[in-house]
Parts: C-alpha cells; sequence; structure tokens
C-alpha cells in the first residue's frame, strides 16, 4: 500500500488517538522540546476515564499537567531527569525518580520499563513516508520501536534533522496533525561570574578540539571565549543557539574530527528557532539515539574530547554532587558521566566541571569539607579531572587526597577558605 494511503488511513484527532490509552500502561514521551504538547494536554483531558498510567520521560522543558496534586490515582509521573515542572511531585512523593546514565536509557524499555505506548512529534513526512524526529532523537526513537502502541504528533515546525533519526509512516498507529510551534528555550544571562569561569575553560581548549557542552549560562559563557580558536568540532549530547554563531564564524567547522569528520553530532537540541531553522535539511549536522551518541566507548573514538558539564557541590575528596540538594532532586544524572568517562578514554581528552563558588547570593559555599547529608554523589572521585570556578582552576586526577584538597580550596570563595582549611587540617592532620 502507498504510505500516502496509509497516512490517510491513520490520520485521526488527538482525542480518538489518546482514547487507546488504558489504565495501569506506561505511557513514554520526548525529551526537552520534543514534547508533544497537543497530545499530553489530550491525554490529561481523560484523567477521568484513567487510573494509574504512568508517564516516564527525561527533562519536563513543557508545562506537566499530569504531575499535579489533583491527578494522583490517574497519572504517576516516572522522571529520568527532574526539571522545574515537576520538582515538587518528587519532592511530594506523588511521583518519583529513576537514576540511570543517559545513554543506558533505551535499554530500560528493554527491561525494567517495557513501553505501552509512545508519544512521538516528528516532522511531516518526506516524499519516501519518512518523519523526522526533528530535535530529539535520544531514547525517544527506541522507545517507538518497541511500544505496543506508536501515537505520533506531526508538526510542519518540526525540522527535518539528519541522521539516524527517521521513523516511516507505516510505523505509526496514529497521526496527529498539529502545527504548533516548538518548544523554545532561550539563552540565560550570563553574570561577569560566569564569564569569569568561561575564560577558565576555555583556557583548557585548544584548536581543534572536540566539544561537548551541557546547558545552562556557564557552557554558553565558554563559548563567549571561543571566538580566537580554530577548527574545533561538535559531538554532544545536545547544543544551543551559540554554537550555530561559531559555527557562522568559522570557529567550529568539524574539520579535525576523527569520528564524524564535518559532521556536528548530537542526540537532542534545546534553543530557539533560529537554532531549529538552522538545522532544518542541513547536512553538516547529524543527530543519532543517545545509545550511540552517549556511548562512552564512541565518544572516546573522538581525539581530542572536552566534556564541559556543571555542578551543584564538590567535596574536598573530590566527590562531585550534580542532581540533588540535600534529599531533593533537582535534576538528573543525563549524560555528565558518560561524557566524562569517554573524555578520560579519548586521547588527549579532557573533562571539566564548572560552577560558581557559591551559592544562595554567596552565603554557602559549593566547596564543601563534606557532601550535605542524603545528597547522590554523581560524579565520583575517581572520575574528576578539572573543576572550574571563578577563581581558577584545580587539576584533581592523579593528585593526593591532600593535594586535591588544596586545590579546591585555593579556587573557593575567600569567605569561606579559612574555614576549609581548618578542616582541612583536622581531616589531614596536618598544616595546611
Amino acid at each position: 500500500m502507498d504510505w500516502k494511503d496509509l497516512y490517510a488511513q491513520r490520520k485521526m484527532t488527538a482525542e480518538e488517538a489518546v482514547a487507546r490509552v488504558r489504565s495501569g500502561d506506561r505511557v513514554v514521551t520526548p525529551n526537552a522540546a520534543g514534547a508533544p504538547v497537543h497530545l499530553i494536554n489530550a491525554l490529561v483531558a481523560r484523567k477521568d476515564d484513567l487510573k494509574n498510567v504512568e508517564i516516564a520521560h527525561m527533562v519536563p522543558l513543557a508545562k506537566a499537567p499530569y504531575a499535579a496534586p489533583e491527578m494522583e490515582g490517574h497519572f504517576i509521573h516516572n522522571s529520568i531527569f527532574v526539571g522545574g515542572s515537576t520538582r515538587a511531585t518528587i519532592e511530594a512523593g506523588i511521583g518519583d525518580y529513576t537514576p540511570c546514565f543517559f545513554h543506558k536509557v533505551p535499554e530500560l524499555f528493554d527491561t525494567t520499563l517495557p513501553v505501552d505506548v509512545a508519544l512521538i512529534h516528528v516532522s511531516a513526512p518526506d516524499e519516501h513516508g519518512y518523519c523526522s524526529y526533528g530535535v530529539t532523537v535520544d531514547y525517544e526513537k527506541h522507545a517507538a520501536e518497541v511500544a505496543k502502541l506508536v501515537i505520533a504528533q506531526v508538526n510542519e515546525n518540526m525540522p527535518r534533522t539528519l541522521g539516524d533519526c527517521f521513523i516511516h509512516v507505516s510505523e505509526i498507529d496514529c497521526i496527529v496533525e498539529c502545527n504548533d510551534p516548538i518548544l523554545e528555550l532561550g539563552a540565560p544571562k550570563i553574570t561577569e561570574i560566569e564569564k569569569k569561569i568561561g575564560g577558565h575553560c576555555a583556557e583548557l581548549i585548544k584548536d581543534g578540539d572536540t566539544l561537548q557542552l551541557g546547558i545552562g549560562a556557564i557552557p554558553d559563557a565558554v563559548l563567549l571565549f571561543l571566538k580566537e580558536k580554530k577548527d574545533l568540532g561538535i559531538h554532544t549530547e545536545m547544543f544551543s543557539d551559540g554554537v550555530v554563531e561559531l559555527v557562522e564564524a568559522g570557529v567550529i567547522n568539524n574539520s579535525k574530527k576523527t569520528l564524524h569528520k564535518g559532521k556536528s553530532v548530537a542526540t537532542f537540541l534545546m534553543g530557539t528557532r533560529r537554532l531549529y531553522d538552522y538545522v532544518h535539511n542541513n547536512p553538516a549536522v547529524e543527530m543519532y539515539p543517545v545509545n550511540y551518541v552517549n556511548d562512552p566507548v564512541v565518544i572516546a573514538k573522538n581525539d581530542n574530547l572536552v566534556s564541559i558539564n556543571s555542578c551543584v557541590q564538590i567535596d574536598l575528596l573530590g566527590q562531585v554532587v550534580s542532581e540533588s540538594i540535600g534529599p531533593v532532586q533537582i535534576s538528573g544524572v543525563g549524560g555528565q558521566i558518560d561524557f566524562i568517562r569517554g573524555a578520560s578514554m579519548s586521547r588527549g581528552g579532557r573533562s571539566i566541571l564548572a560552577m560558581n563558588s557559591t551559592a544562595a547570593g554567596g552565603k554557602v559555599s559549593k566547596i564543601v569539607p563534606f557532601i550535605d547529608p542524603w545528597s547522590a554523589v554523581t560524579t565520583s572521585r575517581n572520575d574528576v579531572q578539572y573543576v572550574v570556578t571563578e577563581y581558577g582552576i584545580a587539576e584533581l586526577r592523579g593528585h593526593t587526597m591532600r593535594d586535591r584538597a588544596r586545590s579546591l580550596i585555593e579556587i573557593a570563595h575567600p569567605d569561606f577558605r579559612d574555614s576549609l582549611k581548618e578542616e582541612f587540617e583536622k581531616r589531614f592532620h596536618t598544616k595546611y
């Protein structure tokens, strides 16, 4: 049968599509900007007909009405990366969090989290009947491959990205057309502190390096200081508008990459329409599933891979907390460990953990003698290489516990250095 006939047969309203979701189903929705908001809202509108429908996903860039307190008993939220619209639900015990390395998330759908329904968000089909996953490939592609039911929001505003990121119309059970704007994430405000951090990080980046950047003010600040670099490459879980600026400036050209030469590689995207227009039908950008992009063995095939990620706390032994504040889960593991370990295996690779030296308006040091009770250690002291604050760079790998602690104290905020030195002398039974 011609794909156009299949498309016409399977096209329906959102209400008709989500009517096929049953109580007790596990529904997987896309990450971040890929959220099919039209389908999610239609599903939530059915709440009175449903009991204990689990909704699993990573970064919630959109609102999460299924996670509201009044949805208890109808929907259960299983977060794989907690965000602003779901933190209160997790903290209140209405939902829960599943820790997992990003590159291992698709594997969950084959083991502990089998998928009943995949809600996906794709581009309009091309002349061969293939839809692109657009801005979010990561775990979404595999969820659709193993789900019992696939419901797609087909959106003409979704960019047609290239790579291993397509699904054929014949693989979709329910097709819902909705051309709402794709979710956007504006540029964060970059303070003078973040600029100092960005400058220190840039000192560790050389011409010809391949970069992995996280999201937020610090990674964006790093990009500001790379305009004099040459021949940089991108192999990253995600990128945003700042990368486009460096491509247009000729700084990023991927010419020195040892894997996917000439291509910027990612697994999802978050930014503004400018970014989405840039990646549309652009052969210089390739999108792949996260179990490929974030696999440390694949990452390591990129020589001179530099990973830059942020964290919220580090103790004097070098243990890093990146996803919680005490017992409160504020985010997730994401791809931090994937890239830190990939960088450590890369020939010439380097990994950087960057953060402001203080929190709470300067009242709390992020460099501490002991991590807060119930905080989750995201990155072990054995994995950490460089730590950067606005006060400089501390290299931990290959150094003794005492030397590590001294280096960290030197980049702590001056207001806290004396108390940290006192704790150093108690812990190590020696003068600072």
